[in-house]
């Protein structure tokens, strides 16, 4: 698919830049352009509830995305498992991924990735991720890959929109780890813009965004991130579940005692609850938010969390 698309010097083929990024989207690029062979991933995934569990019916990958098919390891004997590999060092400056995910009625989808996504050192143009996720009556979606992490003067903006019938949950989750820390980089990419819109059947539930550009605003200022470096999100989203207050307590006590500072609170139009955490390691903000998603998933679809190994 990627290989039909011409090499190009425009930054900007097939859809327009987000206004935040609209300066990086005219410069060319030195090493392959965008829309070249290799800078367009596509993965597409669709899972089918069917009489013996859930069922991954149709899978689809381009480079950088790699499937190694399905892992049967969940505590729900009904869930089907898939972690996303990439055969790369993370993503590059001009590379344009897109994700699409269905989950029918009924089926149960747990998605993550196989290591945390490397946002590679940029001098020119950006990266970008727009990921789809729709899920039918009934089913559910566990989308918790591993966390994003920024080198040096990365640009990098994902976009998510998610799409819910009746009786559909979802839990999302977004990690953001600002540098290598181990070496000391930290707060030294340019910018980074993730937005998750997420809809049910009678239109829009809510909106978010996280909007860091370590030059034009200190990350370490009150009301930003203040003493903390690794930002993580849990998005719980079950519109049709009465009780949205009291599972925000619940998660809430989940991760109370936590390393991580976290806390958490009802979305806006009953749609669930969204689980924030802040610590100074990817590894106590991961533990706080698995601790929330596995509370959670025991009260959607009366199962735990899978655990959170992956070698």
């Amino acid at each position: 698919m990627a290989a039909d698309m011409p090499e190009t010097d425009d930054a900007e083929t097939a859809t327009a830049a987000h206004p935040a990024f609209e300066g990086y989207a005219a410069e060319s690029l030195p090493q392959a352009a965008v829309g070249a062979p290799g800078k367009d991933g596509v993965l597409e995934l669709q899972f089918a509830g069917t009489g013996s569990g859930t069922k991954l019916v149709r899978d689809y990958a381009t480079v950088p995305f790699h499937i190694s098919g399905t892992l049967g390891h969940d505590p729900h004997p009904e869930a089907e498992t898939v972690f996303v590999q990439s055969p790369t060092g993370g993503i590059a400056q001009g590379d344009r991924h897109d994700i699409e995910v269905e989950v029918g009625p009924d089926a149960i989808a747990h998605i993550s990735t196989q290591s945390s996504t490397k946002v590679q050192e940029m001098n020119g143009n950006y990266a970008a991720a727009e990921t789809g996720l729709s899920v039918e009556r009934g089913g559910h979606l566990d989308y918790v890959p591993e966390p994003t992490i920024l080198h040096a003067d990365s640009r990098f903006l994902q976009e998510m929109r998610v799409e819910l019938k009746r009786e559909a949950t979802a839990v999302l989750s977004d990690i953001v780890v600002p540098g290598r820390l181990a070496r000391g980089e930290r707060f030294e990419f340019e910018r980074y813009l993730s937005s998750v819109s997420v809809s049910g059947p009678d239109g829009l539930l809510f909106e978010d965004a996280t909007h860091l550009t370590p030059a034009e605003t200190d990350p370490d200022a009150p009301g930003v991130l203040g003493e903390f470096t690794v930002y993580g999100t849990l998005f719980v989203v079950a519109p049709d579940r009465d009780g949205a207050g009291a599972l925000s307590d619940t998660l809430h006590e989940a991760v109370a005692d936590c390393e991580a500072r976290a806390g958490a609170t009802a979305l806006p139009n009953d749609a669930g609850v969204a689980v924030r955490a802040l610590g100074d390691r990817a590894e106590t903000v991961q533990a706080a938010l698995h601790a929330a998603w596995s509370e959670a998933r025991e009260t959607l679809i009366g199962a735990p969390a899978p655990s959170g190994r992956k070698y």
